[in-house]
């Protein structure tokens, strides 16, 4: 966390970008990080939020005003994270981490066969080149300047078993078809964590069609025993 030069102006456009790292390769207390997470990005507040080691984790807000919707999974270079918001509070701090719950993110293992990634399931990301400005020249916007940045639905846990959360799509139509193109299943997503029972279906490969906000989206789901 870190103070802003000087607090956002309710209503203007903001543009930011920062550079972020997975980091593999650990620290000096665990000297193997074998996990990556989605969602890093920023988020901007009224007060300062300081933490020190020992203290209860705060409750994550499920909310970053910009973010890195896949898993950041690049070990070697660089990722660019951009985009754009309206202020709609005079913020004076930005915050740079991962702001979801558990059932909310999608991580990725770096683990080799043979090792047990979960002694030390752990998760860090390098950063570098925060950006916060009132123009769009101000800072590297490679994923464009949209007012909204697009991000997918969290598929959690996928592959699943019993129970498969949709999360982010609260009131979306949604249908469910299986690895031939039959349907499954159709419904609606009637919150943003909501639970699809799936423990009776075949094991196997699904599409989850969703038509949400004039868009339609297909994402890949996979049951397992």
């Amino acid at each position: 966390m870190a103070p802003l030069l000087e607090p956002l102006v309710v209503g203007q456009t903001y543009y930011c970008s920062f550079r972020a790292n997975a980091a593999f390769g650990g620290n000096a207390e665990y000297p193997q990080i074998w996990l990556a997470n989605d969602k890093v990005g920023m988020l901007f507040t009224m007060q300062d939020r300081p933490w020190a080691w020992g203290d209860p984790y705060p409750v994550p807000p499920d909310h970053a005003h910009i973010q890195y919707p896949q898993i950041l999974a690049d070990t070697v270079g660089w990722t660019l994270v951009s985009g754009s918001f309206v202020a709609d509070s005079a913020y004076q701090y930005v915050m740079i981490g991962q702001f979801f719950s558990n059932a909310l993110t999608d991580t990725l293992q770096f683990s080799p066969e043979g090792i047990p990634w979960y002694w030390l399931p752990r998760a860090y990301t390098l950063v570098d080149a925060v950006c916060v400005s009132a123009s769009p020249d101000g800072c590297d916007l490679g994923q464009g300047v949209g007012e909204t940045q697009a991000a997918g639905p969290a598929l959690f846990p996928n592959p699943a078993q019993d129970r498969l959360v949709v999360g982010q799509r609260a009131g979306a139509e949604a249908q469910v078809l299986d690895a031939v193109g039959r349907m499954i299943w159709q419904g609606w997503i009637s919150s943003d964590r909501w639970v699809l029972e799936v423990g009776s279906w075949a094991r196997g490969a699904y599409l989850l069609r969703l038509t949400h906000h004039g868009r339609v989206e297909t994402h890949k789901f996979v049951l397992t025993e």
